[in-house]
């Protein structure tokens, strides 16, 4: 049984991936999460942070160690509170002293090989700044970070000291609602949950369990009905576990809160409120390694674990791939995908979970190696960098040879090191140009219907399936109505990226879609080109080809409309980069070429161009119901359509050359 039933009205929603409101259906819930044995308490974090030296030549005191960070070799630099004492400031070679306050909106970022910020004296670094610090750093004053902005040290060894303060601002997404829950992972150091979470609801702070984490069953439509299969559900209920005030927040584990009901219902104003939740304590740096599990009394399930940014900055996606997937690192211990959790339906009875009701399983952003596609019910895709702060969910590869936990547990390790780290792109909505040739499809409906697909023409890929970390299969989820995707040949999965070799383009290119619908009602979709990227892509026509009605169309010019009923259907369309694709007697017609006018004496005018004419309409109301099927036999068709009220209507029009154009029209009169 997957639903468990409580006692109070809880929202809260499957394994929701991504720092913007996560929510998740699978919660453990306490009422007195306090007399929950902490599961943090036993990760085992395994921070490799080892303490350097910088002597006072290089214009920081105090500090000593074991082992060396390279020397700067500069003069040091000084900051009297107006200039620095050079007339241009450091570099990477200089250490920086700051004997005045200094904010980097006034006075701009800044790079150097060490940085003391002296006793009473504050650097504030604003959304978009930075510092970039080769070596170590100490803080006798106070260091404040604001939500985008970022500190990047470039060394593993070096250390950050002082007796001073050290904060990150981290600001949520907008919340509709006190019961949304933000994916967390602290950027500092020794910070507690009642510190850096003081805002969230007490009773609803949790760790991701992935030991106890097992779905060998699906259901569908919430109805607590299951078969055997995976549906990236929790079967048992047990995969999140409470976590208590005093608990230290470790470093690239990721935390759910929800935010204090009572704090946001006194917010002045109306919703969506944000919310600044301020981490304080040492920012971490150096090579962090996290535990990740996988759960081997099933095989086909995904073996999920949810982590997060350890840095205050940015990470880059590649470079944290290079280091953890498979197969890029032979060792490392994740398929090369990520999840992020972007809130976009509210919850419902009929999607599935543990809970009564639940929130929708399209809402999900997944980026590999290749690119990033937006969830179901948004389209904002994810750029190649992960902001500070960020929760997001992985799953551990089984390719990699791991440690036997106990039983069927087994356990490897994800690694952040400071090679992963960047100055800007703290912020989700950053694009990062790129050369290589890429093309994002959106289908979308009028009804809100939303599924994207990305094919990416990239170096190490090829025409067959790659792994993960190139080719990103669908998720799971039984309760998406309607996705678009990608195929592959020899492969049963259904792709939501896929990589190609560099050397498959060419006008001769073909790309198999698919599409799948649960949707019984009429439906108009529409194809279309969210986004485009390369030299080739943009030089050269795109078309859809749709293999059901043997018509082509420019996808450069308009989106393409059609219908579907309910079912799948792997190979109903191809993208294609020249029009001889189709039979050479086809004629392109859109649905622009047809026009609907309903005349002052209460009938209809069907006009369509390009010397073809009409050969059926068929009426049908916004449920399925037909109410006309009417026949024709020229270019101009006038019909009296008295039974039809002012509503809404779909007329679906057969043409002479056999394809059948479906458009919405609204009656009036």
């Amino acid at each position: 049984m997957k639903k468990i039933t409580f006692a109070f009205l809880v929202f809260l929603s499957y394994l929701t991936l991504g720092f913007a409101e996560a929510k998740f259906n699978n919660a453990t819930t306490d009422p007195n999460p306090s007399l929950v044995t902490p599961y943090n308490n036993e990760l085992g974090l395994n921070s490799k942070t080892v303490i350097s030296e910088i002597d006072k030549e290089n214009g920081i005191e105090g500090l000593s160690g074991s082992v060396s960070a390279a020397p700067c070799t500069g003069t040091t630099i000084t900051w009297d509170g107006a200039n620095w004492s050079n007339g241009v400031g450091p570099d990477n070679t200089t250490p920086a002293v700051l004997n005045g306050d200094y904010n980097t909106a006034v006075n701009g970022s800044f790079t150097a090989c060490s940085l003391l910020v002296n006793n009473t004296f504050n650097l504030n670094i604003q959304n978009g700044d930075f510092i970039d610090i080769e070596g170590s750093i100490v803080v006798d004053g106070t260091i404040t970070v604001s939500s985008q902005g970022s500190v990047v040290q470039r060394d593993d060894l070096a250390t950050i000291t002082g007796t001073g303060t050290m904060q990150v601002t981290k600001r949520t997404a907008p919340m509709n609602n006190a019961f949304e829950y933000t994916y967390w992972s602290s950027p500092t150091a020794n910070t507690t949950i009642n510190v850096a979470l003081s805002q969230g609801d007490i009773n609803r702070r949790f760790l991701f369990n992935a030991q106890n984490y097992l779905d060998q069953t699906s259901e569908t439509n919430n109805d607590n009905t299951t078969v055997a299969g995976p549906d990236d559900i929790d079967d048992d209920n047990n995969d999140w576990t409470p976590v208590i005030g005093t608990d230290v927040m470790q470093a690239g584990v990721g935390y759910a809160s929800t935010h204090d009901p009572t704090l946001f219902a006194s917010t002045p104003g109306t919703p969506p409120y944000q919310f600044d939740y301020i981490f304080e304590g040492p920012f971490n740096n150096g090579v962090i390694t996290v535990p990740v599990y996988r759960n081997d009394s099933y095989l086909l399930d995904n073996n999920w674990n949810f982590i997060g940014n350890p840095y205050p900055s940015a990470i880059d996606v590649n470079a944290f791939f290079a280091e953890n997937a498979q197969p890029l690192n032979a060792n490392g211990a994740m398929d090369g995908v990520i999840h992020f959790w972007s809130h976009d339906t509210d919850p419902d009875a009929n999607n599935n979970g543990n809970q009564n009701i639940n929130f929708d399983q399209g809402d999900y952003a997944t980026i590999n190696t290749v690119g990033g596609i937006g969830p179901s019910n948004d389209g904002q895709s994810p750029n190649g960098f992960i902001p500070s702060g960020q929760g997001f969910f992985v799953a551990m590869s089984d390719a990699v040879t791991p440690t036997t936990v106990s039983g069927d547990i087994a356990t490897s390790e994800v690694v952040f090191n400071n090679s992963m780290r960047v100055t800007g792109n703290n912020n989700q909505f950053f694009r990062n140009p790129n050369p290589d040739n890429k093309l994002w499809i959106n289908l979308t409906s009028d009804d809100g219907i939303f599924s994207q697909i990305l094919i990416g023409y990239v170096n190490d890929a090829t025409a067959g399936y790659d792994g993960n970390y190139i080719d990103a299969p669908r998720h799971l989820g039984t309760d998406i109505s309607t996705r678009l995707y990608s195929s592959i040949e020899d492969s049963t999965k259904k792709f939501v990226i896929q990589g190609k070799a560099t050397t498959d383009l060419s006008l001769d290119e073909i790309i198999p879609l698919g599409i799948s619908t649960t949707l019984e009602s009429p439906t108009i979709y529409n194809i279309s080109i969210a986004q485009l990227q390369g030299q080739f892509l943009n030089d050269n026509s795109i078309y859809i080809k749709d293999n059901l009605l043997d018509t082509i169309h420019n996808l450069k010019e308009s989106d393409y409309n059609f219908t579907s009923e309910a079912g799948e259907f792997n190979d109903r369309f191809e993208i294609v980069f020249q029009e001889s694709a189709l039979n050479i007697n086809t004629i392109e017609i859109g649905s622009s070429d047809l026009s609907i006018v309903e005349l002052n004496d209460g009938r209809v005018e069907f006009t369509i161009r390009k010397n073809l004419t009409i050969q059926e309409v068929v009426i049908q109301d916004l449920v399925g119901r037909e109410i006309y099927r009417l026949s024709g036999h020229s270019s101009v068709e006038i019909y009296n359509l008295d039974k039809l009220t002012q509503a809404a209507y779909i007329a679906q029009v057969r043409l002479s050359n056999g394809q059948i154009i479906t458009k919405k029209a609204i009656k009036r009169r």
